[in-house]
């Protein structure tokens, strides 16, 4: 029986950015990498050659993040934000919950897996403040256990991003 591959959720937003650079790297990043290597090769010996080395290596770097991205976007299924149900927690939207020990708002964009940055407020709906988080409904307390303990989050909003 052959594997499933997992579907990588989007938000419409992660698919542009993920297009757009699947596109920067095939058409300007393939080029230029290409153009470092023509240019080391015309250097003469390849064996103590820095910029060559260098060069193959940006190459290696870029072709695997080309496979990398490819295969994010062919099982891609994207989350239509404008029809997430508001009523609870799911994918696409934006969150603001309060840290109850710490009597602390934060907010965040709940996003499938390969999109999360938790520096830019997004998380995942696979991370363990998302997993828990996913579902709840407005008012209700969630208890998360994280590598500090168990948070208590209480759900204040539920929004549109």
């Amino acid at each position: 029986m052959a594997l499933k591959e997992k579907k990588n959720i989007l938000t419409y937003e992660g698919l542009m950015k993920y297009e757009s650079e699947l596109e920067h790297l095939k058409v300007v990043k393939r080029q230029e990498v290409a153009q470092k290597i023509k240019e080391a090769r015309e250097q003469g010996d390849l064996s103590e050659n820095a910029e060559y080395d260098a060069a193959k290596d940006e190459q290696r770097d870029i072709e695997a993040r080309i496979e990398e991205l490819e295969k994010i976007l062919k099982n891609a299924e994207v989350v239509d934000e404008d029809e997430v149900d508001l009523d609870k927690i799911n994918i696409g939207c934006m969150v603001k919950i309060l840290d109850v020990e710490f009597n602390e708002e934060l907010e965040y964009k709940i996003v499938g897996s390969t999109e999360a940055n938790s520096l830019k407020g997004k998380i995942s709906n696979e991370s363990p403040v998302g997993k828990a988080l996913m579902g709840c409904k407005v008012g209700e307390t969630v208890e998360v256990d994280t590598q500090a303990g168990v948070i208590a989050y209480k759900v204040l909003e539920i929004q549109r991003a």
